[in-house]
């Protein structure tokens, strides 16, 4: 469920479930880990990462993945590793990326977003929280108040409010962000691995406060997660109360 393919030093890593708008589950989780290892020690001096078909990622699979206990710890760890790649990572938005999509384009260091593409993180609508990580790096990347509005509003960020906030740095299709990967990977590595230690040491990996881990977890735990995961299923508004 996870193609890559090389030309020259660009190697492209494609999300491979369009039937499922590419989305997430624990073997699509470890392959992605697995793909990024392979394309760097093939010598790989920039990756593209991209999604098959019409989507760039739909976010964690609902339909069971995202509830099970362990898959937020492998999701979570994997993102932490993709993060630490030490060469130019490229997100490609063929279109919408959603929850952990966005989440997979926040951890490249560039984003190359089609005209039509989306980004946002839904999580309030259906009972989930996002870590402390996310929200961080989002602010950092579209600003505070674009991420309240992300992730209080539930609003979607369109290509065009993407690129004016700086969270996409150029609009354009896989083989714009290929093109211009080509370029990157023709760049000193050295160099640029410093300037991504820097970018990604924004503090959004520090540790979150006792308090707002608990806050995070109640959400996880809640009759409303519960309460939203029945609503899906039986294509319903949910009914939250807050407990």
């Amino acid at each position: 469920m996870i193609g890559s393919t090389s030309d020259g030093a660009v190697t492209t890593i494609e999300l491979q479930r369009p039937e499922k708008r590419n989305a997430l589950d624990h073997a699509m989780v470890a392959d992605l880990a697995s793909a990024f290892d392979d394309a760097v020690s093939s010598g790989a001096r920039a990756i593209v990462l991209t999604g098959a078909g019409d989507v760039f990622c739909a976010g964690a699979d609902l339909s069971g993945p995202v509830y099970d206990p362990d898959f937020l710890g492998s999701l979570v760890a994997t993102l932490t590793r993709l993060e630490s790649v030490q060469v130019p990572v490229i997100a490609a938005l063929n279109g919408s990326a959603l929850g952990a999509g966005l989440q997979l384009a926040m951890i490249a260091d560039l984003r190359v977003m089609a005209p039509g593409a989306i980004a946002g993180i839904p999580a309030a609508k259906i009972g989930v929280a996002v870590d402390e990580w996310t929200i961080r790096r989002l602010i950092s990347l579209v600003g505070a108040g674009t991420a309240r509005g992300m992730l209080i509003g539930c609003d979607p960020l369109t290509a065009d409010h993407a690129l004016a906030t700086g969270f996409a740095n150029r609009l354009g299709d896989l083989a714009s962000a290929q093109e211009w990967a080509a370029t990157i990977a023709e760049l000193a590595p050295l160099t640029l691995a410093h300037y991504k230690a820097v970018f990604t040491g924004d503090g959004a990996r520090d540790d979150a406060p006792a308090d707002r881990q608990a806050a995070m977890m109640r959400a996880w735990e809640s009759e409303d997660l519960a309460e939203g995961r029945a609503a899906r299923a039986e294509k319903r508004a949910p009914r939250f109360l807050g407990r």
